[in-house]
């Protein structure tokens, strides 16, 4: 049943939520700090359903914030990089901002022409989400709550959304669902920018990536999927063993070419299992801290913070500049409204879209 925000304890202990700002419109921005017996700490805005930060004990006694963010709602408000955001209603890119479902033409919002980037010009990570429920005891959760009407950037349905951030031990999980009244397509992640370094410390290119995917799908000069299927073996994309993200991302190959770095889905291996199976594990060298990534999607986006320019300053202080921070967007597939191959992101009345994600961190 859910819950008025406002009705709500400041302070529940491991769950606490205070004011973060106000939009210009006038509407107010909360943020939910939730706090593991493991000393994982989570800063949750409603503004997108953004995770604003995530410390995590470094094992020589500190922590450290190993996410980018904002120090302002203003900040969050103008920059460009979904940074931290719920993305919705439909993550990656879909062609020429238009699909076809059940013979009806729906034209989107275009927000990188030609294409639909991560829901249009205002997605899901630009809405004030509502606190939906708030628990403060040895798991804490919130959860957060949004309605996209009919039509909203283009797409059909009046869509009812949720992600309920947990936070276990050293594991943070988002679960995501959805319902519709109309058939619609839907594609549901968060942008997070992971530094496990901390935050503001410089590039990632020496962290250790390894991905469990046999495949990955190459992009056009647009960065939409070509529909091709292409073996990662003899390519820079080969992630099945740890290699650093910056091993070879300077090769001169079409597809890194195309998109200044990686910014391409990989095709997680299936395990015929229910239930999220790792997807990637990521290791920080200089201090040994790791973060896997399990999921339930088909798919993991692996992008390197190729359009971050030095631009925007975070929390820290410190100017975000080129590979400040990567994306691992568990997903499924772009475009796929338009690529009949493609798992389907259709979602119809009746059905529940359930996703889930988990980043579990571990040290020496």
């Amino acid at each position: 049943m859910s819950q008025d925000p406002h009705a709500l304890p400041v302070d529940r202990g491991r769950a606490t939520r205070d004011r973060f700002g106000t939009l210009a419109t006038g509407g107010d921005v909360d943020a939910v700090t939730l706090a593991s017996t493991d000393g994982l700490r989570a800063r949750i805005l409603t503004y997108g359903a953004t995770l604003a930060a995530l410390d995590v004990p470094d094992g020589s006694g500190g922590s450290r914030n190993v996410v980018l963010g904002f120090a302002t709602l203003e900040d969050y408000c103008r920059a460009r990089g979904h940074l931290g955001g719920t993305i919705g209603r439909f993550a990656n890119r879909i062609a020429a901002g238009r699909f076809r479902l059940d013979g009806v033409d729906h034209a989107l919002s275009v927000n990188e022409p030609p294409n639909t980037l991560h829901g249009g010009r205002s997605g899901f990570d630009a809405a004030v989400w509502r606190l939906d429920a708030l628990a403060a005891d040895a798991v804490p959760s919130v959860t957060l709550a949004h309605v996209s009407p009919d039509g909203d950037q283009g797409f059909p349905g009046r869509v009812e959304a949720r992600v309920r951030y947990i936070l276990e031990g050293s594991t943070l999980r988002l679960d995501y669902t959805a319902t519709t009244d109309r058939p619609t397509v839907i594609n549901l992640t968060n942008h997070a920018y992971f530094n496990l370094a901390g935050a503001g410390s410089g590039d990632v290119l020496a962290h250790e990536l390894q991905v469990n995917a046999d495949a990955f799908l190459p992009v056009d000069r647009q960065l939409i999927p070509t529909s091709e299927v292409r073996p990662v073996a003899g390519t820079p994309f080969d992630f099945r063993t740890p290699r650093p993200i910056g091993a070879r991302i300077a090769e001169a190959d079409e597809q890194l070419a195309l998109a200044r770095g990686y910014d391409h889905t990989f095709v997680l291996r299936s395990t015929g299992a229910a239930g999220p199976r790792l997807a990637a594990r990521v290791r920080e060298p200089r201090s040994g801290l790791a973060m896997e990534v399990w999921t339930t999607e088909p798919g993991v986006q692996f992008y390197s913070g190729n359009a971050l320019r030095g631009l925007d300053v975070g929390a820290e202080g410190r100017a975000y500049g080129p590979r400040a921070g990567f994306c691992l967007e568990t997903q499924h597939f772009p475009d796929s409204p338009n690529q009949p191959g493609f798992p389907s992101t259709a979602l119809r009345p009746g059905d529940l879209f359930r996703s889930s994600t988990l980043l579990r961190f571990t040290r020496p």
